[in-house]
Parts: C-alpha cells; structure tokens; sequence
C-alpha cells in the first residue's frame, strides 16, 4: 500500500493533537510531562546535557516538569522530528541548523562553507548579533527557540582515500544532511553529494552508497563511523549548531516561573555542551587515529578559491539577501 506524503503529514498532526489534549489534562493535575528528541546517541555530549539539565529541571520544579530525552533518531529521522515538533508530537527538540534551513532558510547563515576561522569568532557571532537575527528568523516559524546555540562544531570529511585538495572531491560520492546549503557547497566543489538522513549513514557508508561523508569529530566518534570509513580530512568547512526548539504553544502553556526554570537550565547545558565539544575536538583526534582513522590537514585557501570561481558565495549572498549576507560578514570578514 502507498502512503501520499499529505496522508503521513495529517497522520503526525493528528498524533501531535492528541499529545496536547493529554499534557492540557496532565496540566491540570499540576505537573506536566514533555519528550525532547534529538539524533544523536546517548554517548555524545549534547545527550549527556540534555539529561542533566532535565534532572536540574524537575528538582529545581519540584517534580512539576519532567522531561524525557529520546536520543539516536528514536522519534524518527531530522526531518520527521522536525514536523513532530512543529505539531505538537515533540515538545522539545535539537536540531542542526543545517536541517532546520529546510524550513527556515535563514538558519543555515552560520553555515556558509569556510566562513569560520575558529569557536571565539563563532561565540561571538552567535550570542551576539548574528545569532539574535537568525533566532528571529526561526521564530517565526511559529516555533520557539531557546537563546544559546549548542555546538555540533566543525565538520570534517572523511572518506575511504584522503582528501588534500578540491581535485580529490572530484565526482567522490559524499553523504550530506537534508540541505540545500550543503548540496550546494559541494556541487561546487564538483563532488557528487548525495542528501540522506542521520539515521541512515552508518549504513549508507557500510554498502558503499556513499564513499563518504562530513561530520563533526564527536558524531563521527559516537555514531561509530570511524568503523567503515578510513581516512579524515581537517577541513573544518562549516561550523554548525544545534538549536534547541520547543513546540511554541506548548512552551508558552507553561507557567512563567516554570518556563523560566526550563529555560535557564536548557540555555545553562548548551554552554556546558559547548566547552565539552571544543575539548572532544582536540582529544578525538587522538582517539579516532587510535582506531585506525587516518588523519590530513588540507590547506584551506585552495577549497575557498573554487568556491569563489564556482560563484558559490555570490549565490548565496544573492538567496540569503544583502540584509542577512551583512551580519554574516560582520561577524566572519568578507566573503563575496
């Protein structure tokens, strides 16, 4: 039997109702009960924090909020949650903004390809003026999101030859997220980029449907990927985050003091997440090359050059728009 998209769409927005009815009753009693989803597994650092903030959350509420963290893609893939999220099946969500871009475009500004140097300017930049006007953008949406950003970092390439120059991308086969940006980057770097799901990677690289993929050191630490791929490339081509998101009209049904609490405490874990992220970057290394990965520091300039001659950043300063591709050149120096 073939199920349309809009039949599986009404299916989640149904579910979503449903969810709401049950924490209004629950809510009623006193105490409500939420679910925060993300994709990563209960070894990386962003779960560890989740868990822990939610611990702080129902002692600081007196048990009134209890929120229970699903990891590994368990309510379904980027995009799915996303959806859930949206109609109420998720109350909590963390998710690149690489893939939330799919539905508010302005939340990949940060991950225009070699526009970082290193994490300062990344701080700066997104508790700063750049952060505030994507954090716009993504309210909009009818979604809320929380102030601080939580790190996914930089993302690295790994493949089964190594990667030193834009020449080696050449037609490779490279797993990308669901996104338009990252798509983008790569058609430029004349690689053969093919967009799948998180929770569909691990296989994907093992069957050779892909020869590789770009991810941060810690996804590819706790997903286990140094396991079927053998060479990694620092090139450290886009710096992403996680953004931490909350059903609008479920967040807002909470009581002021209870939401403040929640909020604190989410905002609290991403600093903390970030400081353990920057210190997993440096010791990975270490103990990924101990398992075998093999590491390369490709010169950087080449790959900005052939985006430069690819027009890659000129087109997306024309799809961000002159208002959005300022901030980002605030923050980061000039681009195009």
């Amino acid at each position: 039997m073939h199920t349309s998209r809009r039949t599986i769409l009404k299916s989640v927005a149904s579910i979503g109702l449903i969810g709401l009815g049950s924490k209004t009753a629950t809510a009623q009693s006193g105490t409500f009960n939420f679910k925060v989803a993300t994709n990563v597994q209960n070894t990386h650092p962003i779960y560890v924090r989740l868990a822990e903030a939610t611990e702080k959350i129902k002692v600081e509420t007196d048990g009134k909020v209890i929120v229970r963290v699903f990891p590994n893609g368990q309510l379904g893939s980027d995009t799915d949650m996303l959806s859930q999220v949206r109609s109420g099946g998720v109350d909590f969500l963390t998710l690149p903004g690489v893939i939330l871009a799919n539905l508010v475009p302005m939340a990949s500004l940060n991950s225009v390809g070699f526009a970082f140097a290193d994490y300062p300017t990344v701080w700066k930049a997104m508790d700063g003026d750049l952060g505030r006007y994507i954090r716009t953008h993504i309210a909009k949406a009818n979604l809320h999101v929380f102030d601080k950003v939580w790190d996914n970092g930089f993302r690295q390439m790994t493949s089964n030859k190594p990667i030193n120059t834009p020449a080696d991308l050449n037609e490779m086969k490279i797993r990308v997220p669901v996104s338009p940006l990252l798509l983008s980057l790569f058609k430029r770097l004349k690689s053969s980029p093919t967009a799948i799901n998180f929770n569909e990677l691990y296989s994907s690289l093992q069957t050779k449907l892909v020869d590789a993929q770009e991810n941060p050191l810690p996804i590819i630490q706790s997903a286990k990927l140094y396991e079927v791929q053998k060479s990694c490339a620092l090139t450290s081509h886009v710096w992403d985050g996680y953004w931490m998101l909350a059903n609008k009209r479920v967040f807002e049904g909470l009581p002021t003091p209870l939401r403040e609490v929640v909020a604190k405490n989410f905002d609290a874990a991403a600093v903390n997440q970030r400081a353990d992220s920057e210190r997993l970057a440096i010791s990975l290394q270490q103990e990924l090359g101990a398992k075998g990965l093999v590491f390369h520091k490709p010169a950087i300039e080449p790959f900005r050059a052939a985006l430069q001659h690819g027009k890659f950043y000129s087109e997306w300063k024309g799809k961000f728009g002159e208002e959005a591709w300022t901030q980002l050149e605030a923050a980061v120096g000039k681009l195009a």
